[in-house]
């Protein structure tokens, strides 16, 4: 599939109804999930035929992306149960099967259960903000023990020297792909501006 037949794809997932800023619930748009997911698939081959978690799955951009890209099996794991059911509705609307998801906390997941069964993980991690300090590293340190391969995932290019630190404590080899534009649509009433952009990384992670 080519990178615009994805992203035309993804641009019928429907998202947040009602987003909560205490999950930092901001939607990957179709256009750097597309990226993200047409990079992983066709530069690494780390989706088709593989089994993929999508941590802080949301409504479930990035699974039905890896699934539409033949993953033998995406899992998407979220703590919202209202996100999920949004993610239910998009998967039963593509027809998709080769998916599932799991209620959860990422910072309080079962990590024996789930340690080294998976491939792939996929995420756009919420970022960090003052109330949710160091969640992006949680999720990270969560994904880099779900994956027996590697963890693609976006953080903000301001952290890059930490994230780099703290790739080099863990013992695993990081590489940024790409330097992307983050548009995030003015979502709650604190927002003063129709959009900001923030710049992230997209970053590959793989065990040494």
């Amino acid at each position: 599939m080519k990178l615009k037949k994805l992203e035309s794809c993804l641009q019928q997932v429907d998202t947040f109804e009602t987003p909560k800023v205490l999950l930092e619930q901001y939607p990957t748009s179709p256009h750097i999930a597309a990226c993200m997911l047409y990079t992983i698939h066709s530069t690494f081959n780390d989706i088709e035929g593989k089994l993929v978690a999508d941590l802080g799955c949301g409504c479930g951009i990035l699974s039905i992306g890896a699934a539409v890209l033949e993953a033998g099996f995406c899992i998407g794991f979220d703590i919202d149960n209202e996100a999920l059911e949004i993610f239910r509705r998009n998967a039963e609307e593509f027809e998709i099967s080769n998916l599932d998801f799991v209620q959860c906390d990422i910072s309080s997941l079962e990590l024996e259960a789930y340690s080294s069964k998976f491939d792939t993980v996929i995420m756009n991690p919420p970022f960090g903000t003052k109330r949710n300090q160091g969640i992006d590293m949680i999720f990270l340190k969560t994904a880099l023990k779900l994956a027996n391969n590697a963890v693609y995932s976006l953080h903000k290019t301001s952290t890059r020297e930490h994230i780099q630190k703290k790739a080099h404590d863990w013992g695993v080899t990081m590489e940024v792909i790409a330097e992307l534009r983050y548009d995030i649509p003015a979502s709650f009433k604190f927002h003063k501006k129709k959009s900001v952009d923030i710049q992230v990384d997209f970053i590959r992670f793989s065990k040494l």
